[in-house]
């Protein structure tokens, strides 16, 4: 297999882990103010507070790889969308502190709450914005750009489309390591960001294919579609699957199945995934630099291969360990963590 290509699929393996498991504990942040009731928020805290720092390692190795094994894309990534991403590690930041002091806290809870939710929130919608941005592609001339050149109407929907995509990951996780009202919330809640979610992922594909001649001659020209039709209607049998699932326990039909909405809504990231790494391959920035082309000399992809052989591998073991350490409901009954 060419090096180029295994980084390529290495980072797009970081990346959706990243999407996927810090999604819903930034989705977590973003219900924050929907659960406000006696011991709601605490619990909220517990249900993330084992996992959220060890899922954003996962960031941290995707920004690795792409550093190391395609160090063109991350220079000009970062120097085209500094602003965003600067808002984005300012909101990671304030969040992270959150969890630290809110527990010790009593008059100044109110502000860490603040923190946790504001910085979950903005740390999403800049993921959002830095996505509709790439997708969008950027000007082979830099030098002309406007400082706000990422803020346009077509990168403010995936920023909202994010969140809410974020939000649903979150309310399905809670559906499924809660009991009573707040697990009932949680379902109530999943049921309208599943509605707002498949509508955002649809206006997204609609105004992408619209405007976007390559990916819309790479979904339909000669028989693509046909060929790529599994993505979209899986994508509705996972919707469809959420939604039975949130609406049996809401008549109190089916109790058993607590987990599947949470795999079928990771199952629907994977496929808008899916549909969106189709419409740009190869490129890292569309329409201006391919992964071939933004890869280290071979001798560079070499040296870092036993690092990568050996720590992913590693990361996936630990992050499997933890999460069936804490599998099972949470717990309201201890003090702080």
């Amino acid at each position: 297999m060419d090096l180029a290509f295994f980084y390529f699929l290495v980072l797009g393996f970081a990346i959706f882990m990243y999407v996927l498991l810090d999604g819903f504990d930034l989705g977590i942040g973003i219900l924050y103010p929907w659960f406000n009731q006696g011991g709601e928020r605490d619990h909220l805290m517990r249900s993330i507070s084992h996992v959220w720092d060890g899922n954003e390692t996962w960031l941290v190795f995707g920004g690795v790889i792409l550093f190391a094994a395609f160090p063109a894309a991350y220079g000009d990534i970062l120097s085209i969308f500094y602003l965003p991403i600067m808002l984005m590690l300012f909101a990671l930041i304030f969040r992270g502190v959150a969890f630290e002091y809110r527990f010790k806290s009593n008059t100044s809870r109110p502000y860490w709450d603040l923190a946790f939710s504001s910085g979950s929130a903005i740390a999403a919608f800049c993921q959002g914005l830095l996505l509709g941005s790439l997708v969008q592609g950027v000007p082979s001339d830099t030098s002309s750009l406007s400082s706000l050149h990422w803020l346009t109407p077509f990168s403010i929907l995936t920023g909202f489309s994010v969140m809410a995509g974020y939000a649903l990951l979150a309310a399905c996780y809670l559906f499924m390591k809660s009991r009573g009202r707040i697990q009932q919330h949680a379902a109530h809640l999943g049921k309208r960001l599943l509605i707002i979610t498949v509508l955002a992922m649809l206006a997204v594909s609609l105004w992408t294919v619209i405007n976007e001649v390559e990916i819309r001659e790479r979904w339909f020209s000669d028989y693509n579609f046909l060929l790529l039709s599994p993505l979209p209607l899986l994508s509705l049998a996972a919707a469809f699957f959420v939604w039975k699932d949130l609406s049996a326990h809401k008549a109190h039909q089916d109790n058993s199945r607590e987990s599947r909405p949470f795999w079928c809504a990771s199952a629907l990231f994977l496929l808008g995934f899916a549909g969106l790494v189709v419409g740009l391959f190869p490129y890292l920035i569309p329409r201006q630099l391919t992964f071939m082309d933004a890869a280290s000399p071979d001798s560079s992809l070499l040296f870092l291969l036993p690092g990568v052989c050996i720590f992913v591998p590693l990361i996936c073991a630990y992050t499997i360990w933890g999460y069936r350490v804490f599998a099972g409901k949470v717990e309201d009954y201890q003090e702080g963590y």
